[in-house]
């Protein structure tokens, strides 16, 4: 049987991030502990999945696993997937008590209504445009009825190629940054209802943006 060829986006992303794995852990580790706006948006998303009445929440490109302990952390029964096998040994070695799995968000491996909540916390940055609505009815599948979405993403309008990060270590990704009004223009056209956009200036060259919204 003829295989379809992995697109390259999705090598490149694999490979830069096997690449920086253990130090981008290591940069980014406590990097939460400085960032009161961002543990807000996250207690906000675990008050909304314990409205829900609890249940599984993905944490899709978890990387090292710092966001999905977090959410452990603060009541969630939390799970981390990412595309990088290296990222995910680095993960269970640092929360060995957690759940890590390796896997795609255009393709997750998990069955249809079996999630509360989804959070995808800097990781769509790397997803082409035309691949976008692909992930989003990933995660509309995974979700059940009333299940609860968190987007955290780098705003604006234009790419770049990231050739180099996290400790000088070569990379070969694109950074997409977006205005919020197209992400939530691709939610509701996978049948998301989008609730809140809340934006995050941590200094004056950086602009972030997160979209709550539900299946």
């Amino acid at each position: 049987m003829h295989r379809m060829r992995v697109p390259d986006w999705l090598d490149d992303t694999r490979t830069s991030y096997d690449t920086v794995a253990v130090s981008y852990a290591d940069l980014l580790r406590d990097a939460l502990a400085g960032a009161p706006f961002q543990r807000g948006i996250l207690a906000l998303f675990a008050e909304l999945i314990h409205a829900q009445g609890n249940g599984p929440v993905a944490d899709v490109g978890c990387g090292p696993g710092r966001i999905t302990a977090h959410l452990h952390g603060i009541g969630l029964d939390a799970f981390g997937i990412d595309l990088s096998p290296a990222m995910i040994e680095v993960a269970r070695r640092d929360h060995p008590g957690l759940r890590f799995e390796v896997g795609s968000m255009t393709d997750l491996e998990l069955a249809d209504g079996s999630l509360t909540g989804l959070l995808a916390w800097f990781s769509l940055i790397h997803v082409p445009d035309d691949q976008v609505p692909t992930v989003f009815a990933e995660f509309h599948r995974v979700l059940r009825p009333g299940g609860v979405i968190l987007l955290g993403f780098h705003t604006g309008d234009d790419s770049r190629l990231k050739t180099e990060g996290y400790g000088g270590h070569p990379m070969n990704v694109y950074v997409h940054r977006r205005p919020p009004g197209r992400v939530t223009d691709w939610l509701n056209a996978a049948g998301f209802t989008v609730e809140a956009e809340m934006l995050h200036r941590p200094d004056q060259n950086t602009e972030g943006a997160f979209l709550f919204a539900h299946r």
